[in-house]
């Protein structure tokens, strides 16, 4: 178990300005002791020949190729709109300011 007190705890608790009873803050010395040593467990860890990398798994570019091709005409994507002004949707007003 690390070497954290209640004292340690309420003290972090006062810089994060995080108001904790007295049950709370004799919970938070176990929970954080457990952190503490998890992290220093961690930090044993033999990594001096891991490349760093910005994420854990693989990243692929899943995106389709850019292919020109047949796009609708004004006609046809317009054609089932409810309302229409100069080959544009018409839609209402929902701002009073010009």
């Amino acid at each position: 178990m690390s070497e954290l007190t209640r004292a340690d705890v309420a003290h972090l608790a006062g810089l994060a300005r995080i108001e904790l009873s007295d049950t709370e803050l004799d919970t938070m010395v176990g929970e954080l002791g457990i952190i503490l040593e998890s992290v220093a467990l961690v930090s044993t860890a033999p990594i001096d020949d891991v490349e760093p990398m910005s994420h854990p798994m693989p990243l692929v570019n899943v995106t389709r190729p850019d292919v020109v091709r047949e796009s609708l005409s004004p006609a046809a994507a317009l054609a089932g709109a409810p309302e229409q002004d100069q080959q544009r949707f018409s839609v209402p007003r929902i701002l009073d300011e010009d």
